[in-house]
């Protein structure tokens, strides 16, 4: 802020308090004291109005906030360029700086801990109740908007107590999931295939594959479906369906993991205008040590005996 404007600014705010602080004692002393009978001489609807002081206690307010204004001011940045003396501001004090100093405050305190658990194999973490618990609370901060405060995810979002993974379900993948994200990218086939093509692969998937009954009415071939996948889709699900982790492609095999629905409906309209999901990296905001935890946490979901107790401990606490 240029020289110019700090004194303008504080030109303005310092001469409004002197004015409001003469208008505050002007107008006390010229007041009545005491009720009295008589009106100020105007009147609306039959309602007059009274020539009495105003209470006590509306005048030691207005001074109080008179006071407290000036105190504002000294201790914090408010007057153009002033900085404020309160200490450990010596750049000014501003929401950004409070918070810094709150970040710095828990590191100190908790980053020994974290640096303990990320020195572990997540899988020796995900055995620590301590590590659990503490996990438990960044999923619950971070991760439950998407996949639920039970982790059983949404339409869109998946499952992550159970064992199917598409990007695998090891600790140190599922650390480099929540690390840098994932982007899965499912192509729409409708222009390609045609509307029959679409329903014929869609009929396939679900009932060979997925092994789930197809509606009377169908009308499908199966037979043309199974030719569909096997020049189209076998590239990235596997000439079986079983998905490819290296490219995120789910196993088609296991309809609980259809995150998209499981109808033919739904696989249809899958398959005829495709998926674009993503899963945000968490890498800048949480950092390398908070990640083990939650890796590590999201990783027993699935695979500690007494994940359940201690999802539903976190939550309470």
């Amino acid at each position: 802020m240029t020289t110019f404007w700090s004194t303008w600014i504080c030109v303005l705010t310092i001469g409004s308090l002197i004015g409001l602080t003469w208008l505050l004692i002007g107008t006390r002393k010229g007041e009545t004291k005491g009720s009295v009978d008589q009106t100020m001489g105007h009147s609306f609807d039959g309602i007059e109005e009274y020539d009495n002081p105003l209470p006590q206690w509306w005048f030691m307010l207005f001074a109080g906030t008179l006071v407290f204004a000036v105190g504002y001011l000294i201790l914090y940045p408010g007057l153009g360029n002033w900085k404020g003396i309160l200490p450990g501001y010596e750049e000014g004090w501003t929401g950004a700086h409070e918070w810094e100093k709150e970040m710095a405050k828990a590191d100190a305190k908790f980053g020994p801990i974290f640096a303990k658990f990320a020195a572990m194999p997540g899988e020796e973490v995900a055995k620590d109740p301590q590590a659990l618990k503490m996990g438990g609370r960044l999923f619950a901060s971070n991760c439950a908007v998407c996949h639920g405060s039970d982790a059983k995810g949404a339409f869109g979002f998946p499952n992550l107590t159970d064992d199917i993974w598409r990007w695998g379900g090891s600790a140190e993948t599922i650390k480099t999931t929540i690390m840098g994200g994932r982007m899965a990218a499912m192509p729409a086939w409708g222009e390609v295939l045609g509307e029959t093509g679409v329903k014929n692969v869609a009929a396939y998937v679900r009932h060979e594959l997925a092994g789930l009954p197809l509606p009377a009415d169908s009308g499908v071939d199966l037979q043309a479906g199974q030719q569909t996948f096997s020049t189209t889709c076998v590239a990235c699900h596997g000439a079986k369906g079983q998905g490819t982790e290296l490219m995120g492609a789910p196993n088609l095999t296991q309809p609980t993991g259809f995150i998209y629905g499981t109808s033919l409906t739904q696989l249809q309209q899958t398959i005829r205008h495709g998926r674009q999901g993503q899963m945000p990296a968490q890498h800048e905001l949480l950092g390398n040590d908070k990640v083990q935890l939650l890796a590590a946490y999201v990783y027993s979901l699935s695979h500690s005996p007494g994940a359940d107790h201690l999802q539903a401990e976190s939550k309470t606490e």
